[in-house]
């Protein structure tokens, strides 16, 4: 997988909010391409794969509950050199309330346990993370 392809889920309360379109839609108007999208109920063993670092920790059965609560939008967006870290500028802070507006958490999130969107932290979390959800990927 080439560098600048990153995974993004749009996570249960995006789907529930009807922010899925607002969200890949910001994407698409800063120039990022959908290369690959599935809407999908997230199992534990995918989740236990996705979210590995925190297998353990006090928040790792809440995390698994809230994203396998209901369908998710997996899909991976594709830009220049780096394209993960152009999505994680446009997500903002992780607690909403703390997020610039203009982000889109900033913009549509309400709270830090529920902030709509999940985007891979790294080039090497990103090669991961698409090879996870979308292994025939190249």
């Amino acid at each position: 997988m080439a560098v600048n392809r990153t995974l993004v889920i749009c996570k249960p309360d995006a789907v529930e909010r009807g922010q899925v379109g607002e969200i890949i839609g910001r994407f698409e108007r800063k120039g990022l391409q959908l290369v690959a999208a599935e809407l999908r109920t997230l199992g534990p063993d995918v989740l236990a794969l996705h979210y590995a670092e925190h297998v353990g920790k006090d928040f790792y059965d809440d995390l698994v509950a809230f994203m396998g609560r209901g369908p998710v939008l997996v899909a991976v967006v594709e830009g220049p050199h780096d394209t993960w870290s152009v999505v994680r500028q446009m997500l903002g802070a992780t607690d909403p309330m703390k997020a610039a507006p203009g982000t889109i958490r900033g913009d549509l999130g309400t709270e830090v346990t529920e902030n709509l969107v999940h985007g891979s932290d790294s080039a090497e979390s990103a090669r991961r993370e698409v090879a996870i959800f979308f292994p025939g990927l190249q």
